[in-house]
């Protein structure tokens, strides 16, 4: 197989993966506030998006975990461990769901965001050893996997809610048993992917390679702008997106069905857009590429303060979800700029634990948020977070100068 053909093979490897990532991903974003808000589940409402929660929280704890053991285990071994974890994941919330326990719900929760610490790296296992030319398009082609996830989440979801029969149910609740069976499903079926990737680890050299202090790595303008951006990005999509089932299910009086089909709807947006983010970039740059994105996340803002109907739901969920890919493609896409190949690990690890530390505050925040405030605040706080991104990518674009990266 050519050089060319391991690329092409690794990225296919890397999207399949993605996309059955997002699809549990997706089924969880979905399924857990639904469940959390059946008769007698979580003990408080303001406690209902808690296990997906979890997921962020479990992500912020292993982002730097994840990317250091990948360091030494190589890609292939890391990404395994993960889908270990993933059905690891499942297996706790079909059982959160048969015993009627909440808590365990959120430990499944916390089980899946580990696995999101390898997943998390996918993006970034695209790049390696392609020319500086091209990455930015393969970092969006595996992102694009994830197209159809949403509503392969979402009808996997829906069409697990009553498999399971009531006899296997030990509490009141009877529902979404069938739902986690498939988060398990996706784990396995990645795991089988993965047999056929090959990335070479890191060379002996690689690993052993003169290495800059992370302080001064994370001084420079372009680490500075690519990880802000990048965590507005991911901050002000999650806060949003876990508090709109919330928002449409309890204070609106939609259906779960309905709410199942706008986050299926979101979920193809954040990740359909692959297909050409990566061409925008390489055209256009990736400051214009992150400003666009924020400019549309600030859109869906503007959407869900007009409105509550389902197509207000639809529409500003669709634009959040345009918005993140351009940011978060174009953030990642600049941050490969910011290290060596020894630098590598660390750099991404560090990166992800930014992003997924304060990720996590705003979801645990989401559900008070909205409990307490009500849905038209939780959007009004995201809009600081946007105008604080804008600001420091416009700065870097003004006065930040690549810094030339030691050979």
């Amino acid at each position: 197989m050519s050089y060319r053909g391991k690329d092409i093979g690794n990225v296919a490897v890397l999207s399949t993966c993605q996309m059955l990532f997002g699809t549990g991903r997706g089924l969880f974003m979905v399924a857990a506030p639904a469940v959390a808000l059946l008769p007698g589940f979580a003990p408080h409402l303001a406690l209902a998006t808690l296990p997906a929660a979890a997921v962020v929280i479990g992500t912020a704890l292993s982002a730097w975990a994840a990317s250091m053991i990948s360091r030494r285990t190589g890609r292939q071994a890391g990404f395994l461990i993960g889908t270990g974890l993933a059905t690891v994941s499942g297996a706790l919330c079909f059982s959160a769901v048969i015993y009627m326990n909440f808590w365990l719900l959120s430990l499944g929760g916390l089980v899946f965001g580990f696995y999101s610490g390898f997943a998390q790296l996918y993006r970034f296992a695209a790049a390696d050893g392609i020319s500086e030319r091209y990455r930015s398009v393969a970092i969006s082609l595996v992102l694009a996997g994830g197209v159809f996830s949403g509503f392969a989440g979402a009808g996997l979801a829906i069409w697990g809610e009553n498999m399971v029969p009531d006899s296997w149910y030990s509490g009141d609740v009877r529902q979404f048993g069938g739902t986690f069976m498939f988060l398990t499903g996706t784990a396995v079926v990645a795991a089988m992917a993965l047999v056929f990737l090959r990335i070479p680890n890191l060379t002996k050299s690689q690993l052993e390679g003169e290495q800059r202090p992370m302080s001064k790595i994370m001084r420079q303008p372009v680490f500075i702008a690519a990880a802000i951006s990048a965590t507005v990005g991911q901050t002000v999509m999650n806060f949003l997106m876990t508090a709109t089932p919330i928002a449409m299910i309890s204070i609106c009086g939609h259906s779960f069905a309905a709410t199942a089909n706008v986050i299926a709807w979101h979920t193809f947006a954040m990740f359909a857009p692959g297909v050409f983010t990566g061409l925008l970039i390489r055209k256009f740059g990736e400051v214009t590429i992150i400003m666009v994105g924020l400019l549309l996340e600030a859109a869906c803002i503007g959407i869900a303060l007009s409105g509550i109907e389902v197509f207000d739901f639809w529409l500003s969920m669709f634009l959040l979800g345009v918005g993140w890919n351009f940011t978060f493609t174009a953030a990642t896409s600049l941050m490969t700029t910011a290290y060596t190949p020894a630098e590598r690990a660390k750099t991404q690890g560090m990166m992800n634990q930014i992003i997924y530390t304060v990720v996590a505050c705003g979801s645990l925040s989401s559900g008070a948020f909205i409990h307490f405030f009500g849905w038209n605040w939780v959007n009004i706080g995201a809009m600081p977070l946007l105008l604080i991104a804008a600001t420091v990518t416009l700065w870097y674009a003004a006065n930040g100068k690549k810094i030339a990266l030691p050979t």
